[in-house]
């Protein structure tokens, strides 16, 4: 945390964030049961070098029911709140994607053994029409708000926010200002407050997706393909981009953590795209492909041709660099962004992945690589899966990754990951000149799970990381 006298969490600005930060010692991360046959778990794993339980998980949560599919996690307090001094990071937020229950949990009394607090159960989240809760964002004004994909226990595709009380964290009610500005699909949001706008995407049906991914229900629009703007004070919908099929499940979006930016970035995931969204001269919001993924042309797949499926995308506190996972390509990809429109490849590290040398699918023609990438170890135990979700240190020279997805289509594409757990990694990143590599030195199996293999997810760290805190301008006038 930033020292200075009387602060509230986090730092004034994404350059003291990534200039004074400390180095994290411990991570959080959800961890999912493929079968369901007992209750999903919050890890909570080392990471300082120096201590003697390094690159283990040191205490697990285990939540009270059964089937929750917990997915991501965010904070009860962040940087945007800076300047409330009585405001603390002392809660993280877990909701659960399958049951529409969230967990509040207590990470400030032993961050070492975080503790439930409270529980938001399903019909509390249904009285209000939504379900299948996923990105949490804490606010400025103390509350926590969190994106939801369903309208409900029949899971149908309505992209709406449930406000919490940021001192009870009950439900307070909806977000959008009235029926006609919920969108039919919702995922993750990032809000601005300087340009007094928000921005969110879309996934799909939640009964669609529920089921493993069905190209069918691609095509007959189960999934969505646009950016959702809204005005943040008025909570008005007002401007809908279509980022077309080539732009179908633009799923994690990222504003530049200046907080006075007016572009970022959003992945849309199966055909592996990258956009840059940006306020025009007029004062609309638009978007531009800037990043291309080809599909590779295969033998012994599902499809003809393959798709990267980029799933995480994440930029470095300083703005310089745009990080992405392709999950199907099994590969990580570095790009400086100093020019936003025209990214370059800096670094890329491939493991995993369902293009491996001497797998079942033969690569036939790939406007990229000249060979198949080989099957990659850690520690002597083979890769399962393929590179997902990515969390970076502030400073930006540590890259965290897991490997699973989403339980049922972790399934789908990685069954021998189902059968034997999700793997941790960590990416040395040079953050002069570009580069990534893969640190040996470190590695979180939890196959190795003492009740058996799970899937881990979403890493978060105690005092706030490169996705979970957003920036409002002027915080540096009130340290």
């Amino acid at each position: 945390m930033a020292a200075c006298g009387g602060c509230g969490p986090g730092y004034a600005t994404p350059g003291e964030a990534f200039t004074s930060s400390s180095k994290e010692k411990i991570v959080y991360l959800p961890c999912i049961i493929p079968d369901k046959d007992r209750p999903d778990y919050l890890a909570t794993v080392d990471v300082d070098p120096d201590s003697p339980t390094y690159s283990t998980v040191i205490s697990r949560l285990h939540f009270p029911y059964i089937g929750d599919e917990i997915h991501h996690t965010g904070w009860n307090a962040c940087s945007s709140c800076y300047d409330d001094s009585s405001r603390s990071r002392s809660r993280l937020i877990v909701p659960g994607l399958g049951s529409d229950r969230i967990y509040i949990v207590d990470v400030k009394t032993d961050p070492l053994n975080p503790k439930l607090d409270k529980v938001i159960e399903p019909w509390e989240m249904h009285a209000f029409g939504v379900s299948t809760p996923h990105t949490t964002h804490c606010l400025a004004d103390g509350n926590v708000m969190i994106s939801t994909l369903g309208d409900g226990p029949q899971k149908n595709g309505k992209g709406s926010f449930i406000l919490l009380d940021g001192e009870t964290f009950k439900p307070k009610g909806t977000w959008p200002a009235t029926d006609a500005d919920v969108a039919p699909y919702g995922y993750d949001f990032w809000y601005q407050p300087y340009h007094n706008v928000m921005i969110s995407t879309e996934w799909g049906h939640p009964r669609c997706f529920f089921k493993g991914l069905d190209l069918a229900e691609v095509e007959n629009g189960s999934y969505g393909t646009h950016l959702n703007v809204y005005d943040w004070k008025e909570k008005k919908l007002i401007q809908k981009i279509d980022l077309g099929k080539e732009g179908v499940m633009p799923l994690e979006i990222r504003f530049l953590h200046d907080p006075k930016a007016t572009e970022g970035f959003v992945g849309s995931a199966l055909f592996a795209k990258m956009f840059r969204f940006f306020k025009t001269e007029e004062g609309d919001w638009a978007a531009e492909k800037v990043i291309d993924i080809p599909n590779k042309e295969v033998e012994g797949w599902i499809l003809p041709e393959m798709p990267g499926v980029m799933t995480d995308i994440i930029i470095s506190m300083d703005d310089k660099y745009l990080y992405f996972s392709n999950w199907l390509h099994g590969d990580i990809r570095q790009y400086d962004i100093t020019d936003t429109r025209n990214p370059k490849l800096t670094g890329q590290v491939f493991f995993g992945g369902s293009v491996q040398a001497g797998g079942p699918v033969t690569v036939t023609k790939d406007q990229e690589l000249s060979v198949q990438p080989g099957v990659r170890y850690a520690k002597r135990k083979r890769i399962e899966g393929a590179p997902q979700m990515l969390q970076l240190s502030l400073d930006g020279k540590r890259l965290y990754v897991t490997t699973s997805l989403f339980s049922h289509w972790d399934k789908q594409f990685y069954p021998e990951m189902c059968k034997n757990g999700s793997m941790m990694f960590i990416i040395d990143v040079d953050t002069k000149n570009g580069g990534l590599q893969l640190n040996n030195d470190f590695l979180v199996d939890f196959g190795a799970e003492p009740d058996g293999p799970v899937l881990a997810h979403e890493i978060r760290y105690p005092g706030g990381d490169c996705t979970s805190d957003i920036y409002v301008a002027g915080m540096e006038s009130k340290k």
